[in-house]
């Protein structure tokens, strides 16, 4: 029976490739109450050239932020639910183990395996199957990367994606999400995996995972952990284990997506887009870059029945926390607060360079990277910490840029005419990023939540609570 069926708790854990957060929470009047117990830092590790996820250190944070939730929590746990960035996945061995560290989707590996795949399966032909965009870093090129450089280690039998591994770990059988799968770039848009693709890249498809609906339970947690009196009947629920959708889940809950409404994730990478009844793979939609990200039974009777959240990932604040790392090297730490007022005080700015540019996508030398992008348009910029209030006005003047010509797109493709968009995310917190996002684009910015992903994990486990009942 499960505990407390009126009221349940439940944890919640949000891996971010640059820091998690273990929550516990529950009804309320008013939403949800969520405690957040537990924050931890994460980042790749570097090896002999290679970026890699260390995987006992983020098992052992996550871990450690379930005993502090079961701890602090007023009553027994009765699920837990993952979620966590997508493409990145372990190599297991028949008996569940992890074969090597996980890769992080930054390492330049996938720069030849992308183009070395599409020699035989194309971009159109990959667009029409699974209506996913095309990244380098896709999980599709990261196996492929496998397949044809590192090598798939000896006695591997299945791969999972991140969040799921975890799951994995307490209990779980090994499976992969929906909304994660519709992001590595080899489901069919039938929710299937494409045999077409595993054959083009070499890859043998019984070594894919099953794959559930967002929401799915995956029974209850391992027999060690149910000698603990707070686990003792709990749950494992793999909610929308991309943490994106979970995120855009969470805002359906508050909010309700209607055909009037956008949304922009704003974190380390920006997602903007908008909800869908059905997928829309047309050569309009490839081109400019957007994505089928597989969605959630609606959470809110203002939201008409979605399947889809249709988007595009746009490089975010990655750019400037990368910028402000370099300062930071080079002996200046800028004070956030002190930053901002110095690139308000300056005035504005015009934007200045591409955010989608691919030299973007590389971790170190941001400012250098930056300010030659800069240099090619005629913009005199300097790398250095005593220039970061310009560098960071062009920065935000640019990102602005890409949202509003994004959310120019968004309508033409959908035919919809936006008049609200909800910024969510840590980037909420930027008030001077959002007021030139409201310029930009002319709409109305309603700020969501800082922790998208957390109220969108717990929502939909309560809904699968709900329904077990």
């Amino acid at each position: 029976m499960m505990n407390n069926p009126a009221q349940p708790i439940c944890i919640a854990v949000d891996l971010g490739a640059s820091s998690g957060r273990v929550a516990w929470a529950r009804p309320a009047a008013a939403g949800l109450e969520i405690s957040i117990v537990h924050r931890f830092p994460n980042q790749p590790a570097e090896r002999a050239g290679r970026l890699y996820w260390d995987l006992e250190y983020l098992e052992r944070e996550i871990f450690h932020g379930l005993r502090l939730a079961a701890a602090a929590a007023p009553g027994p746990i009765a699920a837990i639910g993952m979620d966590g960035w997508a493409v990145d996945y372990v190599w297991l061995d028949a008996a569940g183990h992890a074969l090597r560290p996980p890769f992080c989707y930054r390492d330049a590996r996938t720069e030849t395996a992308l183009p070395g795949l599409q020699r035989h399966i194309s971009d159109a032909r990959l667009y029409a199957l699974t209506g996913c965009r095309t990244l380098r870093f896709n999980t599709l090129y990261q196996l492929y990367a496998d397949v044809i450089a590192d090598g798939i280690p000896e006695g591997a039998v299945c791969w999972l994606t991140l969040p799921e591994y975890f799951l994995h770990r307490l209990g779980a059988r090994p499976v992969m999400d929906s909304t994660m799968a519709t992001h590595t770039q080899m489901l069919q848009l039938n929710r299937q995996w494409s045999a077409e693709i595993f054959s083009a890249a070499g890859l043998a498809l019984a070594a894919a995972p099953e794959v559930v609906p967002a929401g799915c339970d995956l029974g209850n947690i391992s027999p060690d952990w149910r000698t603990q009196p707070a686990f003792s009947d709990t749950r494992l629920i793999a909610p929308a284990c991309h943490d994106t959708a979970a995120a855009i889940a969470g805002l359906e809950a508050e909010f309700g997506l209607d055909a009037e409404t956008a949304y922009l994730i704003s974190g380390t990478w920006s997602l903007l887009g908008c909800a869908l009844p059905e997928p829309l793979v047309t050569e309009a939609a490839r081109a400019a870059e957007f994505t089928n990200q597989g969605g959630v039974e609606a959470l809110s009777p203002l939201t008409p029945p979605n399947r889809i959240y249709f988007l595009k990932n746009i490089n975010g604040l990655w750019l400037w926390e990368e910028c402000l790392r370099a300062w930071r090297e080079a002996g200046r730490d800028w004070p956030r607060d002190e930053l901002l007022a110095a690139v308000r005080a300056a005035g504005d700015v015009e934007a200045g360079f591409d955010v989608h540019a691919p030299e973007l996508l590389l971790p170190g030398h941001m400012p250098e990277r930056i300010c030659r992008l800069l240099a090619d348009r005629g913009i005199a910029a300097s790398p250095g910490p005593d220039a970061a209030p310009r560098l960071t006005a062009l920065i935000f003047a640019s990102l602005a840029q890409a949202y509003a010509g994004s959310l120019r797109q968004l309508s033409g493709m959908t035919g919809r005419r936006f008049c609200r968009l909800i910024v969510a995310g840590g980037g909420v917190r930027n008030h001077l990023l959002n007021q030139l996002v409201g310029e930009r684009t002319g709409l109305e910015i309603m700020p969501g939540p800082a922790e998208p992903s957390l109220a969108g994990n717990i929502n939909i486990q309560l809904q699968t609570l709900k329904k077990s009942l």
